[in-house]
């Protein structure tokens, strides 16, 4: 199965297509990556080199796939970071391209915007398109809580106003919400919640709440691509969820042991997909 993957990149470290690519290679899909910045790392260190790609080259590089004759074989589309407006545009008409080339492609769409402590961080004018544009061309959206809020301008307090929130971005048009790092004040400290909602269902995985010094970057961009890759190979919502946040789990083990602040994605490798504990979903309502 082919998934396009439209992301930022780095040569050092493990975020967008650097932490999306892998895990999905796992699995077997095949991944036609499209970067739409090339960074030695990551933003969190304070300081980086590289260069932000011309939103154009999202359109030109499909174009070129699409003459190859690949198009009908893509399976999904795949988008995390965007720094533009006009990097969503773009993508917005990859999604229309591929779907017109396979009508039954999946749009999984990672809606990075912000994040709680951090705040919004991406270019004034950003979130409004995205939550006018992407979200409502998804099938299955990926927002932390933070994100959650600002799609649906909606307080996300118990885990009932997170699955009546997710229900809110559904009614956009998407079929599946997976609310990432979700810590409310009804759930235990130490613990935090990975949701899944769908029109009629959700469900909810909960984790020990590991202590980093410095909070890790990738991990968002890792549970979408885990995600997508369980559902394209037949995996139900809540199958999806347990496995990954159950994978994810233990890469921030492994990450942990390690002490660094990189993902350690490849030594974590297999057991992505075979964690050593694996956390059920539960119904949540």
């Amino acid at each position: 199965m082919s998934i396009l993957s439209i992301q930022s990149h780095v040569a050092f470290g493990h975020v967008g297509n650097a932490a999306a690519v892998f895990p999905l290679q796992l699995m077997g899909h095949e991944v036609w990556p499209i970067h739409t910045v090339q960074f030695s790392n990551h933003t969190g260190y304070g300081a980086w080199t590289g260069q932000v790609f011309d939103a154009a080259i999202i359109g030109e590089l499909l174009r070129g796939i699409s003459e190859r004759g690949a198009l009908p074989g893509c399976r999904a589309v795949l988008s995390g970071y965007m720094g533009s407006a006009a990097t969503i545009k773009q993508v917005a008409q990859a999604v229309a391209t591929v779907r017109a080339a396979n009508p039954g492609a999946l749009y999984c769409c990672d809606p990075v915007m912000g994040d709680v402590g951090r705040g919004v961080f991406v270019q004034p004018g950003i979130p409004e398109l995205m939550i006018a544009t992407a979200v409502p061309l998804a099938d299955i959206v990926t927002p932390n809580q933070f994100e959650l809020e600002m799609i649906t301008g909606r307080r996300v307090a118990s885990l009932a106003d997170a699955i009546a929130a997710a229900r809110a971005v559904i009614a956009m048009g998407p079929k599946v919400v997976v609310v990432t790092s979700l810590v409310t004040p009804d759930a235990p400290a130490d613990e935090i919640r990975v949701l899944a909602v769908t029109p009629d269902a959700a469900w909810t995985v909960t984790t020990p709440l590991l202590s980093f010094p410095i909070p890790l970057n990738g991990a968002g961009d890792a549970l979408s691509a885990l995600f997508l890759g369980h559902t394209l190979k037949g995996a139900t919502v809540p199958e999806a969820l347990s496995i990954t946040v159950s994978g994810l789990f233990q890469l921030f083990l492994d990450t942990h042991a390690a002490g660094t602040r990189e993902l350690r994605l490849v030594s974590t490798g297999p057991r992505l997909l075979a964690p050593e504990t694996r956390f059920p979903a539960r119904p949540a309502a």
